[in-house]
């Protein structure tokens, strides 16, 4: 059976060190790196690095390579592209790629009615002019986040994300008309409550919020990750989503829903809400969109985006030709190759796979997702669910050695989450899969004992 992960020397490798060494005296220590190495080549789910090193990516750039690493209908499409015109800015001379692509993205965004698209450069960017759309249409102020969300790193966005480090501590003041409300976090819920009570209890936390932080009649907005990211691939109770979206509909609230990590085909649908049954006003895209080019969007009810007037929205780079020529090219490649389908297919395995672990290892204290956006939570003890950090860093750090890329994530950083490319052959997984598992195996400091009930 063919190998594909085949690490020959120490990360970093010798041609890797030397690049590090000149990475550390030419670039802020703030700007952080995981794996200790430098990419030469990648395709599909596969990275090689500067000295010859071969890695499975399970981490997918953050969740932005879903349609594989240099997959060539995207590379044909840049290469016709740049031969033609690089940038002339869509507010100075249009293009057309740039309506095409908004064309697609309103067909496939839920919701039956009329819809317009805008491009920008990165998920923050298109977070922070959601948040200016709503309060230009509502003549309002507020704008409501939730615990543990994530929304960028501008002054708005990281006001908005519900984690103190690294993203906000010591970076205050923040945007002001910034509310906080509580997102359900089931595994970590009282034991006395069933699932359901603790979505209802939730739900009427907010109804509370209402009364003690911030009249719904002030607020512009709520914005919501469908599957929350940073926190360690939140999967929220459909029944919590939909009272949300009601409460907005009851107040004339908008709903926004902070696609960045969970589109285009992560969950196994076009848009995670698909999943939980809610047509927002706004969407936020970025990440997979575009397979590697920076742009995002922002989709919305035609009679929102349409609020604000001639020159309010835009930016100098604001959706590149290149990249709407490569967000067309990846909804192609999503068309041809069903990757909505390949993600389910891709997260019934890792589940499957992460049910194993759950029964084999006490470590093991949660597992979760939804389609291809899976975690595993680590805790010191099944009862308590004290998190088990040090573990986490060390599995992460094991597989790397072994030639697995994965990435941390987690309010109390003790998860792994898995965002490989939808174009990995099962044969990758199952080998990256394994991987993960030696990996656990090779920390544990004591001999793997049955998982308690």
């Amino acid at each position: 059976m063919k190998k594909y992960a085949n690490v020959q020397t120490e990360l970093p490798g010798p041609k890797a060190k030397e690049l590090l060494d000149r990475r550390l005296d030419s670039i802020p220590d703030a700007v952080s790196y995981g794996v200790p190495t430098f990419v030469s080549t990648a395709k599909g789910a596969l990275l090689e690095d500067v000295d010859g090193n071969t890695f499975i990516d399970f981490a997918g750039a953050i969740g932005v390579i879903n349609a594989g690493h240099c997959h060539e209908t995207v590379t044909d499409a840049l290469h016709d592209q740049i031969d033609k015109y690089i940038h002339t800015g869509f507010n100075v001379m249009m293009y057309d790629p740039y309506i095409e692509f908004a064309e697609k993205i309103a067909e496939l965004a839920p919701g039956n009615f009329d819809k317009k698209v805008m491009f920008l450069n990165s998920g923050a960017e298109a977070n922070e002019n959601a948040v200016k759309i709503a309060r230009k249409y509502t003549n309002r102020q507020a704008v409501v986040s939730f615990s543990g969300g994530f929304h960028g790193r501008t002054l708005m966005t990281m006001s908005m994300t519900g984690k103190i480090k690294p993203y906000k501590y010591e970076y205050g003041p923040f945007a002001p008309e910034i509310y906080r409300a509580p997102f359900p976090y089931a595994y970590r819920r009282p034991e006395s409550m069933t699932e359901e009570e603790y979505t209802t209890f939730i739900l009427d936390r907010l109804e509370e919020f209402f009364i003690t932080e911030v009249d719904p009649s002030l607020i512009a907005a709520i914005i919501m990750e469908p599957v929350q990211g940073e926190s360690g691939f939140i999967v929220p109770d459909p029944a919590f989503v939909q009272g949300v979206y009601e409460q907005c509909k009851k107040h004339g609230i908008l709903f926004i829903a902070d696609e960045i990590q969970t589109g285009f085909g992560r969950t196994g649908k076009y848009f995670a809400v698909d999943h939980f049954g809610v047509e927002p006003d706004l969407i936020t895209i970025s990440k997979s969109m575009a397979a590697g080019l920076p742009i995002s969007g922002v989709i919305g009810r035609t009679e929102i985006m349409d609020a604000a007037d001639a020159g309010e929205l835009g930016g100098t780079y604001c959706g590149s030709p290149l990249g709407c020529r490569a967000g067309l090219a990846v909804l192609d490649v999503m068309e041809k190759e069903n990757l909505n389908d390949r993600a389910l297919h891709i997260g019934d395995k890792v589940m499957d796979k992460f049910e194993q672990m759950y029964h084999r290892y006490d470590a093991v204290g949660d597992v979760r997702g939804l389609g291809a956006m899976c975690a595993l939570e680590f805790v010191q003890d099944r009862k308590t669910k004290e998190p088990d950090k040090q573990l986490t860093n060390l599995v992460i750090e094991e597989a790397r050695q072994r030639g697995l890329i994965t990435l941390k994530a987690g309010l109390f950083d003790n998860v792994i989450r898995l965002l490989m490319p939808l174009v990995i052959t099962d044969e990758q997984l199952d080998e990256g899969l394994a991987i993960l598992e030696e990996s656990l195996e090779a920390v544990l400091t004591e001999t793997v004992k049955p998982a308690s009930k």
